[in-house]
């Protein structure tokens, strides 16, 4: 037997292994289980490099645990030695970033959601490796960022990874991502729950039956690991909490208010002080971090307690520990702090920090309500396990997961009535306030609103009248039912219009109701009785206005002229699929600057070649959220990518087909056909040039 002979069934084998692992409910729940013990596993790694790079930097597990006294290694320099260690850590981290993985700036979750909402959950595999390394070198340091943002990044990394090698649908692939960041919650937090609903409400932001179960099994696959690394205690040791009198609840409102505030406060000063870090630094990026380390060593130096992540000053609070003036400059610090680690280029995320600020907020306040009314509030600490959800509820409006996550934590039912409450206050008051998340602001900023869905596309420039074919011959009301099944027989068609003695419009009756009508011996039923009461389509309607009414209707639908009464043509689901084929084509056409096709849109159009020719493409929507370039420039002066298009705007409610001559405005949703390995840089491109482009004008 030869070697061919071999390996061929071997092949037909791992083709059909291959294909179940592509296409069917138990190759994705295999996936999952993966992904779940790979972030898991990057979990406890990542948690071992933080503590690594901590005790290599300061010479203790956790600087800011250690109090005022300690000095590290570096006993030459006393305490001063904490100004220096951010400097040494962003001469490590900083050029590790710029060269290997940029996206591993930041605080990670933007990122994340950007590759589910607008790259099919497409993430580079180096950026698992550089986040690692570049988030442990800065909390080690004394970046004051949390882990939680790294791994969740890192976690659904792995998971995009895995999914592309397996080259599995979109679909799936954002499933796999979020099944990651799940993972990487449950295994750093020690509590599962919380993991599925931070995948599902953040990074999938949709809770269908399919994606809840795989995301709960790799939560669940993470944290068996996180426990066995780590055991099954929390990771913080937190009070239990107490409620002394229903009074209270006004108060926990009241704490909910002064939450949102804060929340807003952060997301604010974070976003200002990159825009200010922008504005004044001229030099390299890779130098930035550590340029910039210089002054978070001063604000370490007066707050050594915030030095990483922090959360043992969190349980000194939470405990009563602190006094009133040190929460409340521990709150305004960490504001401080973690703001600057971001905009100085840092890596690291802003979950822990969020839950700090509502620790020390919330301790803060419980010691005001308790000293107003000694008798009917309970201990500070209460206020701030309730301050820690309300705050992280603020910054990145999601709810589910501030509940869950507190309650995890705990372990006490008690504390579920005052933490919705707060927590649902929180949020709303956010929502007010600001418009944006902490997450979804970063996106915003580079022209990427989630939160309003995509842009404009074909199907809201293509009209019914691009696609309607001839109309088939109406059949009058009074046709009997014998007839009808002779027309719809040799009809092209799957359904039929049906008119009145005087032309008019009367409803549309499909082989389906004739199927009904014969089973339930209707003998004596005419088309007028049969015909389904549909609203016709208006020639002047989009298609994606006519899919709707498609969808509803059980065949293809008349086309009503300008009178709305007499059908002038037919559309059905293959109509819109060769309209949108032709357009799409005539798109890839434009894009490789080859003539445009001759055949008007409305012709069956070669569906399966379009689709061939768009590998290697992709289709980026792209907002104009400010006012800075390329706003105001016509989209011809403006060097997009070789071999791409713009294929619709959308302004405001209105979209259009672009011609070069159009300039842009502020609020503009472009839907732009790029190569694949373009488009992740198209913003950066655009606006390089523009900013270029006004250098030259004002020159």
């Amino acid at each position: 037997m030869t070697i061919a002979h071999l390996t061929t069934p071997v092949a037909g084998r791992l083709a059909r292994a291959h294909e179940w692992l592509r296409g069917t409910s138990g190759g994705l729940v295999a996936l999952a289980l993966v992904v779940g013990g790979g972030a898991g596993a990057g979990a406890v790694v990542f948690r071992y490099l933080i503590l690594g790079f901590t005790y290599a930097f300061t010479g203790h597990r956790d600087y800011s645990a250690t109090g005022r006294a300690a000095y590290g290694y570096f006993h030459g320099l006393g305490f001063w030695f904490v100004v220096f260690t951010p400097v040494v850590g962003g001469l490590l981290y900083g050029p590790l970033i710029h060269v290997f993985a940029r996206e591993a700036r930041g605080h990670g979750v933007p990122e994340v959601m950007l590759a589910v909402a607008e790259r099919g959950g497409r993430i580079r595999p180096q950026v698992a490796v550089i986040k690692s390394l570049a988030s442990a070198l800065c909390i080690g340091s004394g970046g004051s960022v949390g882990r939680e943002g790294p791994i969740v990044q890192i976690g659904s990394a792995l998971g995009s990874t895995l999914g592309q090698l397996t080259r599995v649908p979109e679909s799936r692939l954002r499933v796999l991502v979020a099944c990651g960041a799940a993972g990487g919650i449950s295994a750093t937090f020690n509590a599962p729950i919380a993991g599925v609903f931070f995948g599902l409400e953040l990074i999938l932001r949709d809770f269908e039956a399919d994606s809840f179960g795989v995301v709960v099994l790799s939560s669940f696959v993470a944290d068996i690991i996180g426990r066995a690394a780590f055991g099954s205690h929390p990771f913080l040791h937190l009070p239990g909490f107490q409620l002394h009198s229903p009074i209270e609840y006004p108060l926990y409102a009241g704490l909910g208010l002064v939450a949102a505030l804060v929340g807003v406060a952060f997301i604010r000063v974070l976003y200002g002080a990159e825009d200010a870090a922008d504005r004044l630094w001229r030099g390299p990026e890779w130098l930035r971090p550590a340029a910039g380390g210089l002054l978070l060593g001063l604000v370490l130096l007066a707050l050594p307690e915030l030095y990483g992540v922090g959360y043992p000053p969190l349980e000194h609070a939470i405990r009563g520990n602190y006094v009133l003036w040190l929460l409340l400059a521990l709150l305004v610090g960490k504001i401080l702090a973690t703001s600057l680690t971001i905009a100085i280029g840092g890596s690291g995320g802003v979950f822990a920090p969020s839950l700090f600020m509502g620790a020390m907020l919330g301790s803060a306040y419980g010691i005001g309500v308790h000293h107003l009314l000694p008798g009917l509030t309970g201990p500070a600490g209460a206020y701030g396990l309730v301050g820690m959800g309300a705050v992280f509820a603020a910054a990145a409006r999601a709810p589910i997961t501030a509940v869950i996550i507190i309650f995890e934590l705990t372990g006490d039912y008690r504390i579920i009535l005052p933490l919705m409450f707060a927590i649902v206050v929180a949020a709303g008051i956010s929502n007010l306030l600001s418009r944006d998340t902490i997450y979804t602001l970063k996106l915003r900023r580079r022209g990427i609103d989630i939160l309003r869905g995509r842009g404009a596309n074909l199907m809201q420039l293509l009209r019914v009248a691009d696609a309607m074919q001839p109309l088939p011959a109406a059949l009058p009301a009074d046709t009997s039912l014998n007839e009808v099944i002779d027309r719809l027989s040799d009809a092209p068609t799957d359904g039929l219009p049906v008119t009145d003695a005087e032309g008019v419009y009367r409803g549309t009756i499909s082989s389906q109701q004739v199927e009904e009508a014969m089973r339930e011996n209707a003998l004596d039923a005419d088309a007028g009785d049969l015909a389904q009461d549909v609203p016709a389509l208006q020639a002047g309607e989009t298609l994606e206005q006519a899919l709707s009414a498609l969808l509803r209707a059980r065949s293809g639908l008349p086309v009503v002229g300008g009178d709305g009464r007499q059908p002038v043509g037919w559309l059905s689901h293959v109509d819109v699929l060769r309209a949108y084929s032709a357009r799409l084509q005539q798109g890839i056409e434009q894009a490789q600057r080859q003539p445009a096709a001759s055949t008007p849109r409305h012709e069956p159009g070669p569906i399966s070649s379009t689709l061939a020719r768009l590998r290697g493409y992709r289709i980026v929507d792209l907002e104009l959220a400010t006012d800075d370039p390329p706003v105001g420039r016509a989209i011809a002066d403006l060097a997009w990518p070789p071999r791409s298009t713009i294929l619709a705007i959308r302004r405001g409610d209105h979209a259009f087909e672009p011609k070069p001559t159009d300039r842009l405005e502020q609020g503009d949703r472009l839907t732009v056909l790029v190569p694949a390995a373009a488009a992740d840089d198209l913003v950066d491109a655009i606006t390089t040039t523009s900013d270029a482009a006004e250098s030259d004008r004002r020159t």
